[in-house]
């Protein structure tokens, strides 16, 4: 049996439309190039048909992808969370010591981090510095320029915006 994926019910919802796009618009649309390719004839010297095999290849593979971890999402319930330490789902305030540049950060599960939305993973090395801390904390992290300090500004278990979902 795989491992359970912790995840936000945004995240989930977010790898519930990645596959009804991949499904109702990347597949039918690989279908019809691969079909306008084999119309031109001799497949064993086509690019086209070649090429658009491979993607369709690799749609497939993103399909199977994301249907895994659908399938082996544990979704966590972040607005269900209360207290004042650091845990999976936080939103963390935090102020860089030395510069006092302000950053804010959602502990997110791997597959949902993306750093430009403020996402980050629960295994990064501030994520890992952070959990259980509380505010008013300093906490130290390794990064490639060096080691970073911070301290913690606020603690919130927000759960972020959700669009409508759309019906199945």
């Amino acid at each position: 049996m795989s491992e359970r994926v912790p995840m936000t019910k945004g995240g989930l919802l977010r790898l519930k439309e990645e596959l009804k796009r991949l499904k109702n618009v990347e597949r039918p649309k690989i279908v019809k190039e691969i079909a306008e390719a084999r119309s031109h004839g001799d497949l064993s010297e086509n690019a086209e048909y070649h090429a658009a095999k491979e993607k369709q290849s690799h749609i497939e593979g993103r399909i199977l992808q994301v249907e895994h971890w659908i399938a082996s999402a544990e979704v966590i319930d972040v607005s269900k969370h209360v207290g004042d330490r650091v845990v999976f789902g936080a939103t963390v305030a935090l102020e860089e010591s030395d510069s006092g540049d302000q950053v804010t950060y959602r502990i997110v599960g791997e597959l949902e981090a993306d750093l430009k939305q403020g996402r980050i993973s629960v295994t990064s090395p501030i994520a890992r510095a952070l959990i259980g801390r509380e505010e008013g904390d300093t906490v130290t992290v390794r990064t490639p320029g060096g080691e970073k300090e911070y301290e913690i500004q606020s603690i919130a278990f927000i759960e972020e915006e959700l669009p409508a979902e759309s019906g199945e």
